[in-house]
């Protein structure tokens, strides 16, 4: 029965590359926005608190957006709430190109965040069921590879770009790859779905599972992944061009060696999970490392320790993801699926917000960010104290593997 209706290998690797192609494709948007944040705040003539707010206003509205975009996903279909997704982020990329005010730059990115939450989720969805289910944390990796690895061309050739296209133009470009993308996917004939195990989750069970302990442990985990996912991302060309003295060119290069280290970290860190059956090792190790690599990067006063530091970052700062969206599937479900991942994912985000916004007051306060960075390394050991804790709820939960 099961072999009528999994996927073909060769299907199944098409799809995964157009689904990694597609989630790429905003994260350009992303990425566009921190890389050029210099000459955005410079255009603008704003403080850093306020070019906070442009990462910080879509962080929020799709941290928010993460729980009513998993439940919709489990119950109207991921596939079409991905397409409506990424339509909505890639016109607004375009209109965030012919913003000419401060306001109209918030707004614009506060609307990209509802659009972006309607990707992840239904995207998560849609690569974890090509893959049978002791790939999921490969899978999961997969997904997020996709969008990383556009990290790397943005990057390399953005600073390049900018001069005859200036920022603007470039993503007047984002605007275009994200539409050609999402027609290549919406054209593309949709592999059959696995069988549901069920009907979808009831609001009576969401209660239940916000009982859980663990589900809460994972929040803080994930709270904290994103503190540095985007604390880090969003503020490193502006930390190197304005406090380190560094071109934009030299700042593009950085984040995108980071990127590049990132995008096999990710693979590397869902295949130990799989393959040890330990996610719990690569959770915990990786946020030890990070929270030692912070105290680095604050530290560092010279171009070497800079690039030691982003390389760590790169290495760790992803290589946990699979496992981390695989281990509440395990422990809760994977009839829980989409409210378990927008939860995790929404949490996070709120994360993001916190350190997008702080750093910036912070570096108006002190004329550093260097407290920042300590401030996201503690959030790393709070981390790694809840994955102890986890580990052991993990061992004790009916619906645990090992």
């Amino acid at each position: 029965m099961s072999a009528a209706i999994e996927p073909k290998p060769e299907t199944r690797w098409g799809d995964a590359i157009i689904l990694m192609v597609c989630q790429s494709s905003q994260t350009l948007v992303i990425g566009g926005v921190a890389l050029f944040l210099p000459l955005i705040r410079h255009d603008l003539h704003i403080s850093f608190a306020q070019a906070g707010t442009l990462d910080a206003a879509s962080t929020l509205v799709y941290a928010l957006m993460q729980i009513p975009s998993g439940l919709i996903a489990d119950r109207l279909g991921s596939r079409r709430l991905f397409i409506v997704g990424l339509g909505g982020v890639g016109l607004l990329a375009l209109s965030f190109s012919l913003q000419s005010n401060y306001v109209g730059l918030v707004a614009n990115q506060a609307l990209t965040g509802f659009f972006r939450a309607l990707v992840f989720a239904p995207g998560l969805l849609l690569m974890s069921r090509l893959f049978p289910p002791h790939r999921r944390a490969t899978a999961m990796g997969l997904f997020v590879a996709g969008g990383v690895s556009s990290s790397v061309f943005l990057n390399l050739l953005g600073p390049v770009l900018v001069g005859p296209l200036g920022w603007r133009g470039n993503f007047q470009l984002f605007s275009g790859f994200g539409l050609a993308a999402l027609a290549v996917f919406a054209l593309r004939k949709a592999p059959a779905p696995p069988p549901k195990p069920g009907t979808p989750v009831a609001f009576s069970e969401v209660r239940a599972l916000l009982r859980e302990p663990g589900l809460w442990l994972l929040a803080v985990i994930q709270y904290v992944r994103l503190a540095v996912v985007f604390g880090i991302n969003v503020w490193l060309p502006t930390y190197v061009v304005v406090e380190r003295h560094y071109s934009l060119s030299v700042a593009g290069l950085l984040v995108a060696l980071g990127a590049a280290i990132t995008v096999p970290s990710n693979l590397i860190g869902g295949y130990i999970s799989d393959r040890l059956s330990r996610p719990m090792l690569v959770i915990g190790g990786s946020l030890a490392a990070l929270a030692l690599n912070l105290v680095l990067l604050a530290n560092s006063r010279s171009l070497a320790t800079l690039i030691v530091a982003v390389v760590i970052n790169g290495l760790f700062s992803q290589m946990y993801f699979g496992p981390l969206f695989s281990v509440p599937i395990e422990m809760f479900g994977l009839r829980n699926a989409g409210f378990i991942s927008g939860f995790g994912n929404g949490v996070a985000n709120l994360g993001a917000f916190t350190f997008i916004f702080l750093l910036g007051v912070i570096k108006d306060a002190t004329g550093s960010f260097n407290a920042g960075f300590d401030a996201i390394a503690a959030a790393c050991v709070l981390g790694v104290l809840c994955s102890v804790a986890l580990a052991a709820e993990r061992s004790r939960h009916p619906l645990a593997s090992g």
